[in-house]
């Protein structure tokens, strides 16, 4: 066996490899013990849950945000216009991230652009909180899409590249682990807007917003403290790269495989791999790519511009139908993304495995379109039962996004591509996903303001394209080996 040194990241912390040795000879034989892994992987559960660290601190500040949209208002006087730019800064950033975060990826590797992207968070966070105006909360806001765009590539890619191909908690169910995270956050974010919001007192109430958005640089600080103990590049990206010392060095302490790498004379030849370039983003819509970048495209963006308008809304919609005060809004918002988002999620995660990301999603556009229409049919409810109905709805809606959109339009985008594509592949399908958000984010206010309720008839366009999507072009990506396409297509 050789032991010459790598340049790929291995952990401080890990496992202690057992059992016989494994031989590695070439790139494909790392993604195989990856994906039929029976060894115990501690270590790779810790990646996992750090990779989701971006995505809890993405929904935190929409959720934080979605609650002071008003305080803000009120503080820096703006107009529709105005609070729409807040409102969409963060996703005009992430588009830029986004399409530099899945080049970097694929170019530089998941773990230097996952130790880079938690700063953007940090400072944004402190600028949000001491924000004179709307122009810098604006700026900072859209620096804290940068990181979130640039998280995402990168969170999916090792969220895939750790996890084993099929079976409970296989790359499908830990990709679908984004959503519940989410609702976590949306959560949190509320349960720290209650606590706040019965500490404060009366005079500093206008402070709210600002602590809730500047707690967001807490969790960003631990992560960083933690990622460089924890985390190791991935295997696979290592190996593609023709550091097969590396991937066996991660496979060891990651899983626990006692992984050796052959000498030089019994390995293959070796295959060249797609190389990081621009240009592999004009590869996603080339051959059997195609197809499938624009189920993924059209899904996540359908997914995107229905649930920001809703998620966004929620407190505004609450508290239009049920008339009651601050507190009553911020328990049933709890309430609804606990109960409904959040358990969505969880189900997602552990039924994928057995039923496919495919048809799940079909069920929660289903549940979306009829939630959606209930709530344009009732309008502003003019009876207890009524908005009862209407609560009830944003309920259902809920759930169909956590069950499914809302879980695996990501599933669709991080394994519909193999490993040398999935940075670019998810970049794009960030990129656009961020688009619609930014549309979402800011013509709500504005279509709120114009329409009522009658907002509703415009935002079920959404998850019925999302189903024309799913009907016309049926891809199932869960427990499909999608990185052997890299092993071969290497020559072609």
């Amino acid at each position: 066996m050789t032991l010459s040194t790598t340049s790929a990241h291995v952990a401080m912390a890990g496992n202690i490899p057992t059992g016989e040795p494994v031989i590695i000879r070439e790139a494909a034989d790392v993604s195989h013990l990856i994906n039929t892994s029976t060894q115990s992987r501690n270590n790779a559960r810790i990646v996992i849950g750090i990779a989701l660290g971006g995505v809890f601190l993405d929904a935190y500040d929409l959720g934080s945000l979605a609650f002071g949209m008003k305080d803000i208002t009120r503080e820096f006087g703006l107009s529709p216009g105005g609070a729409g730019m807040v409102a969409s800064a963060i996703a005009f950033g992430a588009i830029i991230g986004a399409l530099a975060g899945g080049y970097l990826t694929d170019k530089i590797g998941r773990y230097r652009v996952f130790m880079a992207d938690m700063f953007f968070f940090v400072v944004a966070a402190i600028a949000c909180a001491f924000a004179p105006n709307e122009y810098v909360l604006a700026g900072a806001r859209f620096v804290m899409g940068l990181g979130v765009g640039i998280d995402l590539p990168v969170a999916m890619a090792f969220l895939a590249e750790f996890s084993k191909l099929r079976g409970r908690g296989n790359k499908a169910s830990s990709i679908a682990m984004w959503c519940p995270t989410w609702y976590a956050a949306i959560s949190i974010s509320w349960l720290l807007v209650l606590f706040f919001y019965a500490v404060l007192p009366d005079e500093y109430a206008g402070w709210l917003w600002r602590i809730i958005l500047g707690f967001g640089a807490v969790p960003a600080l631990l992560i960083i403290a933690i990622r460089s103990r924890y985390m190791s590049e991935s295997p696979v990206w290592a190996a593609n790269q023709g550091d097969l010392q590396g991937a066996a060095a991660i496979l060891r302490n990651a899983w626990g495989i006692n992984a050796q790498v052959a000498q030089a004379s019994e390995r293959p030849p070796v295959k060249p791999v797609r190389a990081a370039s621009w240009r592999n983003y004009g590869e996603l819509l080339k051959g059997i790519y195609l197809r499938r970048t624009i189920l993924a495209t059209v899904t996540a963006v359908a997914s995107a511009f229905a649930y920001n308008a809703v998620a966004f809304g929620l407190p505004v919609i609450i508290s239009s139908f049920l008339a009651q005060s601050m507190l009553t809004t911020i328990l049933v918002s709890l309430a609804l993304n606990l109960l409904f988002a959040f358990t969505g999620g969880l189900l997602a995660v552990r039924l994928v495995p057995r039923f496919g990301a495919w048809k799940m999603t079909v069920l929660g556009y289903s549940f979306q379109l009829v939630a959606l229409v209930g709530l344009a049919l009732v309008g502003k409810p003019g009876s207890g039962a009524e908005a009862a109905l209407s609560v009830a709805m944003l309920a259902l809606f809920l759930l169909g996004q956590g069950v499914g959109p809302g879980s695996h339009t990501m599933t669709f985008a991080s394994l519909s591509y193999p490993t040398s594509l999935r940075g670019v592949g998810v970049g794009f399908n960030q990129t656009l996903m961020r688009a619609s958000s930014t549309v979402s984010l800011f013509m709500f206010p504005l279509l709120a303001a114009a329409l009522s309720t009658r907002v509703f008839w415009i935002i079920a366009l959404a998850p019925l394209a999302g189903l024309l999507a799913l009907l016309f072009i049926r891809w199932e990506p869960s427990g499909y080996d999608v990185d052997a396409e890299d092993f071969s297509s290497a020559s072609q």
